[in-house]
């Protein structure tokens, strides 16, 4: 055989083992892996920020985030459409059945106004009134004389499920102006209305806060709201922050969720504004 067509046969040859290799199961090391989350927005930042730095650890593996509320992502985890249900509440009786809830932090839901809103201090009386219809003008409150924009949540987001708890109050009551979904676009709408007033996680608020957006959370019956008065138990309207699955987790999100409860990334919990499990 003529010396250059034998070394092409060979190179030719080595590049079909190369590729064969290459393609075949087990023959690289990155097993890729999805982990799919849904449910409640307020929990989105926190799982996408941990997330990050899970994938950076676990090379080949992509935590998808996604929102819809609480109530979605039971449904969701549920019908094995997420592999990880995050809900910001508490479990209701009838949800609980078949499900593993994994509580991984805590959070409030404060009462925000626009940051040059003079108001600093809102009565449990106070809010009913508001979103009554009972008081609708600022000047009411002692501020100025302008009227009040009232910004409420939608179906299916456990925010609202809790506010209406806590306050005693009828959805069908509520005749809000402004009706949002996730936490972001009420804290967008408050932000960009100097008569608005809402409810949103704390954690995100006092996130946002601190990026400069043009928001004030109201302290609730003379209780600051913010992180410390979560974690110490003082600010009244709390809430859990838990991942759910239906039945035994996977291993890939039995990883994940020890990797959220795991002491190491609390970090990220609290940079999120948000109170570690055993705070």
């Amino acid at each position: 055989m003529i010396p250059k067509l034998r070394s092409c046969l060979t190179l030719a040859l080595l590049v079909a083992i190369c590729l064969q290799s290459c393609t075949q199961p087990g023959a690289t090391e990155l097993k890729q892996q999805k982990l799919t989350l849904t449910g409640a927005s307020t929990m989105a930042p926190l799982a996408l920020a941990i997330g990050q730095r899970f994938e950076r650890q676990h090379p080949g593996t992509r935590i998808d985030v996604q929102t819809g509320g609480s109530s979605r992502g039971l449904a969701d985890a549920r019908q094995g459409l997420a592999d990880i249900a995050m809900v910001s509440r508490a479990l209701k009786p009838e949800e609980g059945e078949g499900m593993q809830v994994f509580l991984i932090g805590r959070d409030g839901i404060a009462m925000v106004v626009h940051g040059e809103n003079p108001l600093t201090n809102i009565t449990r009386q106070q809010i009913v009134d508001i979103y009554l219809g009972k008081i609708d003008n600022w000047k009411d409150l002692g501020a100025k004389d302008a009227p009040i924009t009232v910004v409420h949540k939608a179906e299916g987001h456990s925010t609202l499920d809790i506010f209406l708890k806590y306050f005693g109050l009828n959805n069908a009551d509520i005749q809000p102006d402004v009706i949002v979904g996730d936490n972001q676009q009420g804290i967008k709408t408050i932000a960009g209305n100097p008569n608005a007033i809402g409810y949103v996680s704390i954690g995100s608020a006092e996130y946002d806060l601190n990026q400069g957006v043009k928001i004030k959370l109201l302290a609730l019956d003379g209780v600051e709201a913010n992180q410390q008065a979560v974690a110490d138990g003082s600010f009244p309207l709390q809430r859990q922050l838990n991942l759910v699955t239906k039945g035994e987790p996977s291993e890939l999100a039995k990883q994940f969720i020890d990797f959220n409860l795991a002491e190491e990334n609390h970090d990220i919990i609290r940079q999120q504004k948000f109170v570690p499990p055993k705070n």
